[in-house]
């Protein structure tokens, strides 16, 4: 039997008659000390640390629920179980109140007193052991796919939540001690799914009717927006600049009392950047139809720090439901949120905005974020690695206008669809690459003249048109970079090596990047 090292106390006025209970802790190898008075309970909890106690609520002098406030204030650590006889439950509701962890009805039972016991003592190390098991089993499952082949894109999307789902897991449980694994895994999978994603892209774009091609982002307000809109209700239609998959889960751990969810995940197009990925949601088109059909919304001069790129997402979006025949009953609302006040603004007056019949909100507050933490020390100290920049998305979240405007249309009628434009990744290695000084500044993409990189480690794209993306010029074409790389130049290349090196960026291809969540909210109200 496993050699335990708890100390338990147990505070009864009766304590004689649980003599039986104490000898089988002992036992079981837990060091138990008695009381039989809050009196002496609260001497012991000044000389002592307890890692469990049970607590009579009905002693002679002061009572346990008396008892129960000094034990809180001196060890607020301990778990406390209060035995009783008394089923009123107005004891019940007195003892939650002043924080007890668990509540047992005399007259105890063996059997219910051990499974106190590993529920407070040894849970975390069962849980430990079951989670290791699970994750050995779950790393070779993945493995085995890996190595089958897996070669379309359901099964890369479950492969990618699954080591999302594991990531957290870890986070939850930090001395595992499989961080590195996972990271190795991680790696391994970008690495096969870039293979894999640069094989078939082009083939996806031109053959829609592919059943192993998954929806790109001009098809998203098709799909999941305008389905829901046909059931009269108003719909907010929230794009989340730079969201991730686990980024999305933090947040949905904090909407579960809330909502209900609906998951889909699709692939952003190709470069995964804002420009490109964003404005084809709200088009409703790839990147070349915009600038054939729209020229005057389409920017050829396209820099993804330059928002100025996506000034016209509502009147692309206006016509895309013009193309597809949605009549409004009233205008269009269109918010992009860059900024907390306007925010804020935009949450007290989320309601008044819901009853149109469609508002598209962009909350750009994610992807400030990421591209901060690249200029600002401070915040690479705060999330200097992912466990860390996924607990600043909730951080932030928790806190944000966007969470505040969810909550105010929890418990009304109207239909919610969450999206994003793309994810990041975080990026470890640089890559060299050659082109004029014409070419774009992007880390994880470059248009310009005979541009080009190592091929290992970047997509190279000769003519654009065959991508679905806008043509520049004869001699212009592009690279995406894959998996965790980023593009530097020759000049002053070791400076701008370790000054992008452990950045987020967007852009290329990784799974972090191109699959990303569509959610359908729906109220629990």
């Amino acid at each position: 039997m496993k050699e335990n090292t708890s100390k338990i106390l147990w505070i009864d006025d009766e304590i004689e008659l649980l003599k039986p209970h104490i000898i089988l802790l002992k036992q079981r190898s837990y060091d138990v000390d008695t009381a039989s008075n809050g009196e002496d309970a609260i001497e012991l909890y000044r000389r002592n640390h307890y890692d469990l106690t049970f607590l009579d609520e009905s002693m002679i002098g002061i009572s346990g629920l008396e008892t129960l406030p000094f034990l809180k204030d001196i060890d607020p650590s301990t778990p406390v179980v209060m035995v009783t006889k008394n089923e009123a439950e107005s004891v019940m509701e007195e003892a939650i109140g002043k924080k007890i962890d668990d509540y047992l009805t005399k007259p105890v039972n063996p059997a219910q007193i051990l499974a106190a016991c590993k529920k407070f003592l040894d849970s975390k190390r069962i849980k430990a052991e079951k989670l290791t098991q699970d994750y050995l089993q779950g790393f070779a499952e993945i493995s085995r796919k890996i190595m089958t082949e897996t070669d379309t894109w359901d099964e890369w999307s479950e492969i990618y939540v699954q080591l999302v789902k594991w990531s957290m897991e870890l986070d939850r449980n930090p001395d595992l001690g499989f961080n590195d694994t996972l990271a190795d895994q991680f790696k391994t999978c970008n690495a096969e799914f870039s293979k894999f994603f640069e094989k078939h892209y082009h083939n996806w774009i031109h053959n829609e009717a592919d059943p192993h091609a998954p929806t790109f982002s001009n098809k998203i307000v098709e799909k999941f927006v305008l389905p829901k809109m046909k059931n009269n209700k108003p719909t907010v239609f929230f794009v989340i600049d730079g969201m991730r998959v686990d980024q999305w889960m933090v947040i949905e751990e904090v909407l579960r009392p809330y909502f209900n969810f609906k998951k889909d995940y699709y692939s952003s197009i190709l470069p995964t950047a804002t420009p490109f990925a964003r404005n084809a949601i709200f088009a409703g088109l790839f990147p070349d139809d915009i600038q054939k059909h729209y020229p005057q919304w389409w920017m050829d001069d396209i820099n993804s720090e330059d928002h100025k790129a996506n000034a016209y997402e509502r009147e692309l979006l206006q016509e895309q439901l013009n193309r597809k025949r949605v009549k409004l009953n009233n205008n269009l609302n269109y918010i992009k949120i860059h900024e907390t006040e306007f925010g804020r603004r935009i949450e007290n007056n989320i309601l008044n905005y819901a009853k149109a019949d469609l508002t598209a909100i962009v909350i750009n507050a994610i992807d400030i974020m990421a591209h901060s933490r690249s200029d600002f020390a401070i915040l690479k100290e705060i999330a200097p690695d992912e466990s860390a920049y996924r607990s600043l998305t909730k951080s932030w979240f928790l806190h944000s206008s966007f969470f505040g405007m969810l909550k105010a249309l929890a418990d009304k009628d109207v239909n919610i669809v969450i999206t994003t434009d793309h994810g990041t990744i975080r990026c470890m290695h640089g890559v060299k690459v050659l082109g004029d000084k014409a070419t774009s500044t992007c880390l994880r993409y470059k248009f310009g003249r005979n541009v080009k990189a190592d091929k290992r480690h970047a997509m190279q794209i000769k003519d654009p048109r065959n991508y679905r993306l806008p043509a520049k010029g004869i001699t212009v074409n592009n690279v995406i970079a894959k998996e965790d790389y980023y593009f530097v130049y020759p000049t002053d290349y070791h400076h701008y090596l370790q000054r992008y090196k452990d950045s987020f960026q967007h852009g290329g291809i990784s799974m972090e990047e191109t699959i990303i969540p569509v959610i359908t909210l729906e109220s629990k109200a």
